[in-house]
């Protein structure tokens, strides 16, 4: 089968061994998978190892399957990457991504390639059938939809909570429209203007440029998605007394970024959330199917072999987000 595999800086189309459905679990044909953030991260900053194939945003078609689960050979389906052992101490606190079993599980070889194979534990937690009326691509969005659900699950908001989010790419567009559907004023914040735009066409309340706001928003939650070191800045000041930060992206550099004081003086509760748990992909799925979130124009496909370039694109901020199509 036809893979795109990670070979020294780029990446390079190649045939692979198609994998071998030998146990429970099912072999799915790949029509695409969404390009994350989390997949150039992996890239550039040399997390990923040669050989590597990525991806984990994946639709596709079950075309076999040995399974004690209801799907069946020609499912439509979307497809996670992990799942947690709900036993161990992790699981028992609800720091599911936190799991050992969470963080070992995955599926093979990776979204950008022609085939997967997913276990059963797949079938049952991370895997969902596409309806007919959903097309590929936003379907392609249950996963990362996912991630931002449980993030604002875990922020603890009241219904009429003002939130900021500060970085409107995908994930603050996604972020910021799960905040909606729970009844919050939403504002973003970004240094680019074609984003302000994009989020007011999303449905957020207003948009700022970040570098040009002169009055304190007081935000009773900020959902920090942008990686830049002056976006710290940007939460702190822009959250109010008491108020939240939620850590959705990564920086640049390994320095602490948030200045104790302010923390401990304005009583601050900030906190991390990375990735979502079983529950949170349902409810992510059930927000696209019952089209409670608009996606619609985020995504642009590239075709597999493009996939260096679909890259660039997004670094560079030309594209919003990525589709990679690998079938038909």
């Amino acid at each position: 089968m036809k893979a795109s595999v990670l070979r020294g800086n780029q990446f390079v189309l190649e045939e692979i061994n198609t994998p071998i459905l030998e146990n429970k679990g099912a072999l799915i044909k790949v029509y695409g998978c969404g390009l994350c953030g989390s997949d150039i991260v992996k890239f550039t900053h040399g997390f990923a190892k040669d050989g590597d194939v990525l991806g984990h945003e994946v639709v596709g078609e079950i075309v076999k399957i040995n399974s004690d689960t209801d799907f069946k050979i020609g499912d439509r389906v979307a497809v996670a990457h992990h799942y947690p052992c709900f036993e161990c101490n992790y699981c028992r606190h609800e720091n599911y991504s936190m799991c050992k079993t969470f963080k070992k599980s995955n599926i093979i070889p990776g979204g950008f390639s022609e085939y997967i194979l997913v276990d059963e534990n797949h079938l049952k937690y991370t895997v969902f059938k596409i309806p007919s009326n959903m097309d590929f691509i936003t379907a392609s969005f249950t996963e990362p939809l996912g991630c931002c659900y449980r993030a604002v699950e875990r922020a603890g908001w009241i219904k009429g909570d003002k939130i900021v989010v500060v970085g409107l790419g995908s994930i603050g567009i996604l972020m910021g429209q799960i905040c909606k559907t729970m009844g919050a004023t939403v504002l973003g914040l970004d240094i680019k203007l074609q984003r302000l735009n994009l989020a007011l066409h999303y449905g957020f309340d207003d948009a700022y440029l970040s570098n040009e706001i002169t009055d304190t928003i007081e935000a009773d939650i900020v959902f920090l998605t942008a990686g830049a070191d002056a976006s710290v800045k940007t939460a702190v000041e822009q959250v109010r007394n008491g108020g939240k930060i939620c850590v959705f992206s990564s920086t640049k550099t390994d320095v602490p970024s948030f200045p104790n004081n302010e923390i401990y003086y304005k009583e601050l509760n900030v906190f991390g959330s990375y990735s979502p748990s079983p529950n949170d992909l349902k409810q992510a799925f059930e927000l696209l199917r019952n089209k409670k979130i608009n996606v619609g124009e985020m995504s642009i496909a590239y075709n597999i072999g493009s996939l260096n370039e679909a890259i660039k694109d997004t670094q560079s901020n030309k594209i919003l987000k990525a589709f990679i199509k690998v079938g038909d």
